[in-house]
């Protein structure tokens, strides 16, 4: 959908993913869209040296987040958002938060 204005559609559906579930690291991100992982790691690392993207490490894992001092912060999650509603429906399914870790035993729904 915005691979005209991001460049490559990879490129768009890492900051989806980012955007979305507001952290992630490379081979999460390229498991969870079934991308190369050197694309993703690439991405990550431009949008990290343009200012978009912050890391922190986490072990031996770097985990990228969006900064939160970025100037267009606010207008690039409107147009992602937007964005989102005009994608395909098997797409759309993969933006709907999922569960990463179990319920803890007993814990009421």
């Amino acid at each position: 959908m915005l691979e005209l204005i991001f460049g490559t559609k990879n490129r768009e559906l890492v900051l989806q993913y980012v955007c979305t579930f507001n952290e992630g690291y490379a081979r999460e991100i390229s498991r969870y869209f079934d991308i190369a992982l050197p694309s993703v790691q690439n991405q990550l690392t431009k949008f990290e040296d343009g200012g978009l993207l912050l890391s922190k490490m986490s072990g031996r894992t770097k985990i990228y987040y969006l900064n939160p001092r970025y100037a267009f912060l606010d207008e690039l999650k409107a147009l992602l958002d937007k964005a989102k509603s005009y994608y395909k429906p098997e797409l759309k399914e993969k933006f709907v938060m999922t569960r990463q870790r179990p319920r803890r035993v007993g814990k009421p729904l």
